[in-house]
């Protein structure tokens, strides 16, 4: 008893939350251990689209509603830059099938902010209202002629016009009071690169902190991204880096803290929940060749959680086959009750072929 009183009077006198080691200890989340085998059902696919980033949300009818990326065939897949698409989509169980309703947010054309796409979109419902954060891009003072946007629609990362589309991503959101809209757009984004991003501001991911107020993490560009002689970098080269954002609002003004989430480690599509059974907050993002989970207790300071990895490529099907992804990108995870009921992700396959998946959780 003396040495737990003399434990307890160290950690008050350097002001260390009590609650600090029972919160480490809730650090027991293992997705990977979660993970059911999949079928059609579960597989959303479209004859002339391809179908990417997904993010699904249970709406007042009662049903989950699912808010999707699509990119025409026609145009190609890289034309998400510049021709994406955000669909809206239903079903009577979180991990589908969804049956698709109608296109909802696309590019609005020269003088707006999100000019040329509507791409990665994440739905939230906070007080009363549905918050549809999602990505676009225009040009800026530069108007490309048809062959210069071709070239911007499905060029290298070199290209210098696609550079161009890709430097000027920013974060926008859209409202409404009803899953069904109609949305609300804004003529401003909502978030512009500082601290640990020093260019693009992109691919969001929102929850509401226990104290009231919301925390954003996104995807940028580290500050050692630079043109090189006029030229964006070969897209291995690229270092992306994961930062932090907090609001009082879900609309902002947002504020990057300067700590990034992630270190050196180069990573994308940040996902992002709390889990208020254990105190802590969760993130999944795509680590070039697997997924993998973060974790925090106060938002700010984030390290690998126990249960780091998530799930490789490959994937085993309820029927005995198996999907073998050559990209496997853009994790969501569908929370209930407190509760991981599904991992959505986006596949694309070798033949090109990309599609929405949503793995249910056990």
């Amino acid at each position: 008893m003396k040495k737990i009183l003399i434990r307890l009077l160290v950690l008050i006198w350097f002001g260390i939350p009590l609650n600090m080691f029972s919160q480490t200890n809730s650090d027991n989340l293992n997705l990977a251990d979660k993970i059911l085998e999949v079928n059609e059902e579960n597989i959303l696919r479209n004859p002339d689209f391809h179908n990417w980033g997904s993010s699904i949300i249970k709406g007042e009818d009662g049903k989950y509603h699912l808010f999707y990326a699509q990119m025409s065939k026609k145009i190609g897949f890289k034309s998400w830059l510049t021709d994406g698409v955000v669909s809206h989509a239903v079903s009577d169980s979180p991990a589908g099938p969804y049956t698709h309703k109608k296109t909802i947010l696309k590019g609005r054309g020269p003088g707006y902010w999100d000019a040329y796409t509507a791409h990665n979109p994440r739905i939230k419902f906070f007080d009363g209202k549905y918050y549809l954060y999602y990505i676009s891009t225009n040009t800026g003072d530069s108007k490309l002629s048809k062959k210069e946007f071709d070239q911007a629609r499905n060029g290298v990362i070199t290209n210098e016009f696609r550079a161009l589309v890709r430097m000027n991503q920013r974060i926008g959101v859209a409202v409404s009071e009803s899953v069904n809209g109609p949305w609300k757009r804004f003529d401003q984004p909502i978030l512009e690169p500082s601290g640990p991003i020093a260019q693009i501001t992109c691919n969001p991911a929102v929850s509401q902190r226990p104290d009231g107020g919301y925390i954003m993490i996104l995807r940028g560009d580290k500050p050692n991204v630079k043109y090189a002689n006029g030229k964006w970098p070969d897209h291995n080269e690229l270092i992306r880096s994961q930062a932090i954002a907090l609001s009082n609002s879900p609309l902002g003004p947002w504020e990057i803290q300067p700590k990034p989430a992630v270190g050196n480690l180069n990573s994308e599509d940040p996902a992002i929940w709390y889990d208020k059974k254990r105190g802590r907050y969760y993130g999944i993002y795509h680590a070039f060749g697997y997924m993998a989970m973060i974790t925090s207790v106060d938002g700010i300071n984030w390290e690998k959680a126990k249960h780091y990895k998530v799930l490789d490529k490959a994937l085993k099907k309820a029927d005995g086959t198996e999907i073998f992804a050559n990209r496997l990108e853009r994790p969501f995870i569908y929370v209930e009750n407190g509760v991981a009921k599904v991992l959505t992700v986006a596949v694309l396959e070798e033949n090109q072929n990309s599609y929405s998946l949503f793995i249910p959780l056990q």
